[in-house]
């Protein structure tokens, strides 16, 4: 999933950005409500999480506008305000969910899994092209009874190829698909982590599967 996640600590932004991305999410990180304000309106998400206590623009503001744009992705407010009556004005401005700090990285992880299982989010926990299966959950890919387990990044990428089978997909793209907001790749990361998932899918022999266009990009397709 795609997740923006808002927080103005940075003691706090880096270790839940670092565990969301560990988990296989792409993961822009803000400390600003301004900043994030326009995000809401540019992008899509699958899930937003965000701090009720930011300066300027506060996180029960961002849901009650990005509700207002018409967008359902599933909220997720983290405060410290641990009140009955917080917990209701989170609710009824939009969120769909409410976990009070200090945030428990297990328990958060566990409460993303649970929004993006809901029918607004992902509906699937595979995706599947040909015989070669990716499970969303647990990062891992098969084909044939065998079995492989990607890294965060070549597991984004497969998703990504997956997502839009046969299409040729060009770096911009990728890019920014793959890679937060405000986090430039290197100018060969893209050849490397092409490379990379190549070598990974050789023992389900689907290394072939994704292809260099030349001048293009690259595109995924079963051999």
């Amino acid at each position: 999933m795609r997740i923006l996640l808002v927080e103005d600590d940075p003691e706090q932004l880096e270790p839940l950005q670092t565990a969301l991305s560990q988990a296989g999410h792409i993961v822009d990180g803000l400390q600003d409500g301004d900043i994030a304000q326009r995000m809401i309106a540019q992008r899509d998400y699958d899930l937003l999480i965000l701090d009720w206590m930011l300066p300027r623009v506060s996180g029960l503001s961002l849901c009650c506008q990005y509700r207002a744009l018409g967008k359902t992705a599933p909220v997720l407010m983290l405060t410290a305000r641990d009140a009955i009556g917080d917990k209701v004005a989170s609710l009824d401005a939009g969120a769909d969910d409410y976990l009070v700090k200090p945030t428990n990285l297990i328990e958060l992880l566990a409460r993303v899994r649970a929004l993006g299982r809901r029918p607004l989010a992902c509906k699937k926990e595979t995706l599947t092209l040909g015989d070669l299966t990716l499970h969303l959950t647990n990062l891992t890919v098969e084909r044939r009874g065998a079995s492989i387990e990607l890294s965060s990044r070549e597991f984004q990428l497969l998703e990504y190829l997956l997502r839009h089978p046969h299409q040729v997909l060009s770096r911009d793209q990728i890019e920014q698909a793959l890679w937060a907001w405000g986090d430039e790749p290197e100018s060969n990361a893209i050849t490397t982590l092409v490379r990379r998932l190549r070598h990974r899918l050789s023992p389900l022999q689907a290394a072939d599967w994704i292809e260099t266009i030349y001048g293009m990009g690259y595109r995924i397709c079963p051999n």
